[in-house]
């Protein structure tokens, strides 16, 4: 494994816990996804993306370019289905497994896929009975296959995926799966840790069907094994991983009795089958040379060790995430869906509102919830925080220049009240929307701004530029003006400012910067079709050196959360600054795209994690983002 990029899907789960630091004690680079928040214990290295791994993206996955792949993620029930795991099965366990092998697939040096498939395949005829059985059953991997639940439904079709690949692929990478037997662990919902900790709190604990025979294999000993079988790259097919030793039930119990002397176990009645199977191990010690190392008597006093230690770490619980609030949300719809699949990622219950002082506007049918918000006015402060209060809202984007000083004014006053908001300081937003003193920031700074002043004598040129001081800079501009005519269109403005004329092509320059203003990502973006001043058309782009002049820029505004730049590039490859918004901006959306992941960092600073944990990870090709208008249809006996 030394030296290999290895992704592990699920790698949060209990299996995925003891794999994740054997993979890097190895020497392997490792990246993890997964829909639980990072683990604390995972190594500093460790690349993590938390969220729903159906939303991961081919780019996405390419700028780590894994070369092994082990699939652990999925979703069960015990026992028995219910009603509701229809639609949970075929999301994260079918879906999923065809989704991450489809983006998988084709990339270049992708070597190695392992996944972690089910006993539940096999007939369950060959190991349930209707009596307690004397000796259990060993499962061959040519037994025939059965599914008996949807779980082991979708497990078995993935191997035939997995095998349906390895007819037109098998010269770029292999794959194996490991039909993996009754497990259990730390930090499990399994039977032995349920148990576990109904005992420490002092509760008795039921036990069905005493005399089942399993075959428990223990998380340690699942990962040590699947990563055994990730370096046996020739290896393929379906292969039993368990101990080859089935045990009883009781045999749990009277092992949990040792530990617990006075523990209460009530046998209830069931009408469950009786339970009699382990693995054939014969393929795996031929293929592998190595067996699982745990018992019940080593790994039930593990167990143990690990709630004690889990009880007495215990803290104030963490309070649960609020809603998110888009402020001025128009009919930014593009930036509600973005701010969505963040939430999406970090947690999956928090409802994206969006908030506007029209209440037609039209993000309200994307977004999970919509506020005819008050004016964002100092009279109205305490009628917002009411507001917010109501719907939950623990973090608010603005996303429109004029609210930007009030939200920055008011900003501690509401994280005073547990609410964030992401956006600049206050001297820096004014700063940014008052031209004039933008340019005369960058002239003190030394910065390539390009020059402004209240009349153009003050800027000798042969041709100006004529705009608002305040307010969009697109709007009623003159351009490539001489001075006379520069000086009469200024007087149909309201506040006019002159700036020399530069030629060269436009740019913008999506960036976010973290609460101690430092710059996170920047992305370059050549504003193709500009319509009323946004990018219709826009294509990222790199240039090391322009990246540079930017992040001093940016890093002198001492900017927060998402920002934009708009530059000029002169024939010569020279920078000239013309604005900053401090803000999401509207062709943002195609920087995400490249991985600038703006409302994902965002939501992450606001709960407290350690950003360094989530790298900019740029996609390794660049974005063509074309905006167009789409229909959405809505459904309804009531409308």
């Amino acid at each position: 494994m030394k030296g290999k990029r290895v992704f592990v899907s699920g790698g949060a789960g209990v299996i995925g816990l003891e794999m994740v630091p054997r993979l890097v004690a190895r020497g392997a680079e490792v990246m993890v996804g997964d829909l639980k928040p990072r683990p604390q214990s995972f190594p500093r290295g460790v690349r993590y993306r938390q969220g729903d791994l159906n939303g991961l993206t081919r780019e996405e996955i390419a700028s780590f370019s894994p070369q092994i792949f082990i699939h652990l993620a999925a979703t069960f029930e015990r026992s028995t289905e219910t009603y509701g795991f229809w639609e949970e099965n075929f999301r994260h366990n079918t879906s999923l497994s065809h989704h991450l092998m489809s983006v998988l697939k084709d990339l270049p040096g992708f070597e190695r896929a392992v996944f972690a498939s089910s006993y539940l395949i096999y007939d369950e005829t060959r190991y349930q009975f209707d009596t307690p059985q004397d000796a259990a059953v060993a499962l061959r991997e040519t037994d025939p296959v059965l599914p008996r639940n949807l779980t082991g439904m979708a497990k078995l079709g993935h191997e035939i995926e997995l095998r349906f690949l390895a007819g037109f692929r098998a010269d770029a990478f292999t794959s194996a799966c490991a039909r993996i037997y009754r497990g259990y662990g730390r930090n499990s919902r399994d039977v032995i840790s349920r148990w576990v900790r109904a005992l420490l709190a002092g509760e008795p604990i039921t036990v069905y069907r005493p005399e089942g025979l399993f075959d428990y294999i223990y998380a340690a000993d699942t990962a040590e094994g699947l990563i055994r079988l990730a370096e046996k790259q020739d290896v393929t097919g379906i292969i039993n991983l368990g101990t080859g030793r089935a045990r009883r039930v009781q045999e749990i119990v009277d092992i949990l009795r040792i530990h617990f002397p006075d523990m209460q176990a009530e046998e209830a009645p069931s009408d469950i089958a009786f339970e009699a199977s382990q693995a054939d191990m014969t393929a795996w010690k031929a293929a592998i040379g190595w067996m699982p190392e745990y018992d019940l008597e080593r790994a039930i006093p593990e167990i143990i060790r690990h709630e004690k230690d889990k009880a007495a770490r215990a803290t104030v619980e963490t309070p649960a995430g609020g809603n998110i609030l888009v402020s001025s949300a128009s009919k930014k719809v593009p930036l509600i869906r973005a701010v969505q699949a963040a939430a999406q990622k970090l947690d999956p219950s928090s409802r994206v509102i969006a908030g506007d002082l029209d209440a037609e506007a039209l993000s309200r049918h994307v977004a999970d919830a919509f506020w005819q918000m008050p004016r964002t006015t100092e009279e109205a402060l305490h009628v917002l925080l009411a507001g917010c209060r109501e719907r939950n809202i623990r973090l608010i984007i603005p996303t429109r220049d004029g609210e930007l000083p009030f939200w920055a004014q008011y900003r501690q006053f509401f994280a005073e009240n547990g609410i964030e908001v992401i956006v600049s300081p206050l001297e820096s937003v004014e700063t940014c929307l008052d031209k004039l003193a933008f340019a005369r920031f960058g002239e003190a700074k030394g910065l390539p701004f390009i020059p402004a002043a209240l009349h153009p004598d003050e800027l000798p040129a042969a041709r100006y530029v004529v705009k608002e001081r305040f307010g969009a800079g697109a709007r009623s501009i003159g351009l490539g003006l001489a001075r006379d005519v520069a000086l009469a269109h200024g007087e149909s403005l309201s506040a006019p400012i002159y700036q020399p004329l530069v030629e060269g092509y436009e740019i913008s320059v999506d960036a976010w910067m973290d609460k101690a203003h430092e710059v996170k990502g920047l992305v370059l973006r050549r504003r193709d079709r500009v319509v009323d001043g946004e990018s219709q058309v826009t294509t990222t782009f790199r240039d090391a050196g322009i990246e540079n002049v930017m992040r001093d820029v940016l890093s002198s505004l001492r900017l927060r959360g998402p920002a934009v730049l708009q530059a000029l590039i002169d024939a010569e490859g020279g920078v000239h600054i013309i604005e900053c918004n401090t803000r999401f901006g509207g062709a943002s959306t195609a920087s995400i795209a490249a991985g600038l992941d703006i409302f994902y960092w965002s939501l992450l600073e606001a709960a407290g994690d350690d950003l360094s944990l989530y790298p900019f990870e740029r996609v390794a090709g660049e974005v063509k983002q074309v905006r167009l208008p789409a229909d959405i249809h809505v459904h309804d006996s009531g409308l």
